[in-house]
């Protein structure tokens, strides 16, 4: 007998077409068999529709921070809690493959405020196919790595901001090879971001070049997000256009208060590119506010030579009056340009314990508690907490949301933080907040459709031969959901809150979420990518 039979289900096969009903045969971790209503053979299991149910491939989370979590917590519950079986990390040009001890020390000191900084974790691996091997050992959904580039350039340039060298982009250039080869399936950078943001766009070229001959694909953090988006988004997509590489414009918002209802202009220049061939994709998380870490803020001179170099900096009353104008007058390049607006600025969590009763407040609010200027909160919060806060920047807009959430290269992405206190709902809520206030409530997308931004759509971006459908032969990452009642419960507030309407979950055809609550059963794995033959498995 098969492992599962789920009987007189509704369909939604990640294609975007209608729904249907039938009965779906999973065995050996695969899709065995989908056939008519009541025409499947029995199995050891059989779980039946109930009349309210749908059936959908597992979600594909294409932006994720979840580096270490995977490692740390491997159930995984608030990402598998949504429906989330594949998760795209390695972000944002910075994570922990490939790595040498001193760019590991800076990296795990620098985005601490995103993924924690585990003391008792073993970090010995090297590459990123020992980073992979580890995931293998056990994690409960799949996960994608791409190449950070920032990492890459801590590793040859060092922190500082300086252009590099012919023959230190010759051996970036190596070691991207050589990690796409061990089954990255791409590259990311963090153009706000140090120290890939001190890569010109010369530098990023000869680099997409070689993930492009590779056959996988570019993820940039864009150089801003507030003024200069939409040339910042042009100079991404002109690198798709002069090296050949694919390009997915990952966390694709238009934010502050430069950018209101600007997104059918982005939109423009990507569907320009389109016409012309170029291979682009983008996703977003459907929420106003961003998330980072509060020395983001800082502008790039102020971060170059790394963490302990920054730190001086602040030390240095002359430094801090140079660092309070580019914040606060001219607009720094690690807040997209634009000047911080402090009652924006939310602190989400903290590593020092001493510093906990700031968590949920803004900058502004603490400096009125604390009759100071907000610039000399912020001074003394990244002095205290080593620059290992984390913080939520309400800087979004509904309207640009909505618009770009309806691009026919639309994916989802949550770009959750799992660390700090109060983190971003969207770590919990992401992906049924697509299905119960987008498509349900607001109706900005089908049902049908959302579903394929949220699977088939991202399967074909990470060239997933057997997974992101429902079909015969592909693996059983499969999410049971209600459409009528599912929904996010998270809040900025109360943000670690289980969804609702979605009660079970299936990795390579085993129940990772069984009537809502986690098996224990870590069946995901590290997806390789293989130039070789032009596929992930």
């Amino acid at each position: 007998m098969a492992d599962l039979l789920i009987r007189d289900i509704d369909i939604i096969d990640g294609t975007g077409s209608a729904q249907y009903r039938g009965d779906v045969l999973v065995d050996g971790g695969r899709i065995a068999e989908i056939t008519a209503p009541g025409a499947a053979p029995e199995a050891d299991r059989v779980l039946d529709g109930g009349g309210n149910l749908v059936l959908a491939p597992g979600f594909i989370d294409m932006h994720a921070h979840s580096d270490l979590h995977l490692l740390t917590e491997p159930d995984h519950f608030p990402k598998l809690s949504q429906g989330i079986t594949t998760e795209v990390i390695g972000q944002d040009g910075l994570s922990y493959a490939p790595n040498d001890p001193a760019a590991l020390d800076i990296v795990r000191r620098q985005i601490a405020g995103w993924n924690g900084n585990p003391v008792d974790l073993d970090f010995s691996w090297r590459t990123v196919g020992e980073y992979l091997d580890r995931l293998d050992a056990g994690i409960t959904p799949n996960a994608a790595y791409l190449v950070p580039q920032g990492t890459l350039r801590l590793m040859v340039v060092g922190s500082e901001q300086r252009a590099a060298t012919a023959a230190e982009i010759e051996q970036m250039r190596e070691l991207l090879a050589r990690s796409l080869a061990e089954g990255a399936v791409g590259m990311s950078s963090g153009l706000t971001y140090t120290p890939g943001m001190y890569a010109d766009t010369a530098e990023l070229a000869a680099l997409c070049e070689v993930v492009a001959e590779a056959g996988g694909f570019y993820a940039p953090h864009t150089r801003s997000y507030g003024a200069g988006a939409l040339e910042a988004y042009a100079e991404m997509i002109d690198l798709a256009r002069w090296t050949g590489c694919a390009l997915h414009l990952t966390h694709a918002t238009m934010n502050f208060g430069v950018n209101r209802g600007r997104a059918p202009e982005f939109l423009a220049l990507v569907d320009a590119a389109l016409a012309d061939g170029c291979d682009i994709s983008l996703d977003t998380y459907p929420y106003l506010p961003g998330a980072t870490t509060l020395s983001a803020l800082l502008p790039s001179w102020a971060m170059s030579g790394g963490p302990d170099a920054a730190l001086e900096r602040i030390a240095d009353l002359d430094m801090r009056l140079r660092i309070a104008q580019d914040v606060n007058v001219h607009g720094s390049d690690g807040c997209h340009g634009v000047t911080v607006e402090w009652d924006t600025i939310q602190i989400s969590g903290v590593a020092n314990s001493e510093l906990d009763r700031y968590i949920g407040r803004t900058l502004a609010e603490i400096a009125v508690d604390r009759d100071m200027p907000p610039v000399e909160v912020f001074f003394d919060l990244l002095t205290r907490d080593r620059l290992a806060t984390s913080i939520l920047q309400h800087v979004g807009h509904e309207e640009n949301v909505r618009t770009i959430m309806r691009h026919g290269r639309h994916m989802g992405g949550s770009d959750a933080l799992l660390v700090g206190e109060r983190p971003h709902p969207r770590a919990w809520g992401t992906f049924p907040r697509y299905l119960g206030h987008y498509v349900r409530e607001l109706g900005v997308l089908g049902l049908e459709d959302c579903v394929h931004h949220l699977t088939g759509r991202p399967a074909e971006r990470l060239r997933l031969r057997d997974r992101g459908l429902i079909r015969s032969g592909y693996a059983a990452d499969l999410v049971l959901f209600d459409p009528e009642t599912v929904r996010d419960t998270a809040t900025f507030d109360h943000p670690k809150q289980q969804a609702q309407g979605i009660p079970y979950v299936l990795v390579n055809g085993e129940f990772a979420l069984d009537d809502g609550k986690p098996t224990g059963v870590r069946a995901g794995r590290a997806l390789r990518m293989d130039s070789t033959r032009g596929e992930t498995r």
